[in-house]
């Protein structure tokens, strides 16, 4: 049975919506704000995050009636009756990303909701089990680049991976005290964001550097143009793509065949598309890892969910939220993170 179909006969009732906003600074030298739907109904509450990244949405969100259809349906029904829901009534989103965002965020809310309502949780339903969950921890350098928030994060927890965003202005001498550290997993080169405040053009230089001092770092996002394809194709089995995985067919889509792929279950907009994309890789031998978008709330458990259900041994980029924080707080916890014991809906 596909994953997905394990799922879609879930009864669901809802009979209201609430939301809830969140903001906070980011180590990334932003402020964050998501938007947490509340669904009601047969006394339980489910929750999903919208994590569309610009505050004028959840600005235009906040004077948004209700959006989400209200009765009794399965959880396949529900899912279709959305497609004929408006998400951004009032306008469009500043990024077409912010579609599939907020679509994430209601229907994880509303499978949340039909899983206690059913009395069960998200591994159980799927008859898999939650496993203590591996993570890395992903932060930038700074301007300039130091190795200081770094040596923080490895002084709490020396056994910590690192996810770390290469710029232009890495040099040597910083690459090899990042490599002494023996702590880094994942090397995101962004080479497929426009528009945003951690945009890396494609840069020849830096992706040689990074791919000689890092031997076993996977390289995660490069962009293929003639002056950086030479680089990329000899060292493909270390490629893996983020921006770009939208579902199945982005996966098809791709200039080669992955041998890894970071799953933001956001990206895709529908529970189905996360489920048939992870299937698709796993029965292509494709090794996959979790990643996390500066959740505030209960998308960060989601996405720990997931990861620990599917992929708990990975460079899962699922770190609790408390390490997005500009300042670290002192009882943050090492890898792996364990799953609760009693765990109902999406909870970890």
């Amino acid at each position: 049975m596909a994953l997905f179909d394990r799922l879609a006969d879930l009864p669901l009732r809802i009979d209201d919506e609430t939301r809830t906003r969140h903001e906070r600074d980011t180590s990334s030298g932003f402020t964050r704000a998501t938007t947490v739907f509340e669904l009601h109904g047969d006394e339980a509450v489910g929750r999903g995050e919208d994590v569309t990244y610009d505050t004028e949405d959840h600005d235009a969100l906040a004077e948004t009636d209700a959006l989400v259809p209200t009765g009794e349906f399965t959880f396949d029904e529900f899912s279709i009756a959305l497609d004929d829901v408006d998400l951004f009534p009032s306008k469009e989103p500043e990024q077409p990303s912010g579609h599939h965002y907020r679509r994430w965020g209601i229907e994880s809310a509303a499978l949340d909701l039909a899983l206690r309502q059913a009395g069960t949780d998200f591994a159980s339903a799927l008859d898999r089990d939650r496993d203590p969950l591996q993570f890395v921890v992903s932060t930038r350098l700074g301007d300039p680049p130091t190795t200081d928030r770094v040596e923080t994060i490895l002084d709490r927890h020396p056994d910590l991976g690192l996810k770390l965003d290469p710029t232009s202005d890495w040099d040597d001498e910083l690459v090899a005290a990042l490599a002494d550290t023996d702590a880094v997993r994942l090397l995101d080169l962004k080479g497929h964001y426009v528009g945003t405040t951690v945009d890396q053009p494609p840069d020849p230089d830096l992706y040689e550097r990074v791919i000689e001092g890092f031997p076993d770092a996977v390289i995660e996002d490069p962009a293929l143009t003639d002056e950086t394809r030479g680089l990329i194709e000899p060292v493909q089995e270390r490629i893996s793509w983020d921006a770009p995985i939208t579902g199945v067919e982005s996966v098809r889509d791709l200039p080669f065949e992955p041998r890894w792929l970071n799953i933001k279950p956001s990206r895709f907009g529908t529970v189905e598309s996360v489920l048939e994309t992870i299937e698709y890789a796993r029965e292509r031998d494709v090794a996959l890892y979790g990643g996390g978008q500066f959740e505030l709330d209960v998308g960060r458990a989601h996405i720990q969910t997931l990861a620990a259900t599917f992929y708990p041994d990975a460079p899962n980029d699922v770190a609790p939220g408390g390490y997005n924080l500009p300042d670290l707080p002192a009882d943050l916890p090492g890898s792996p993170l364990a799953p609760s014991d009693d765990a109902t809906g999406l909870d970890f």
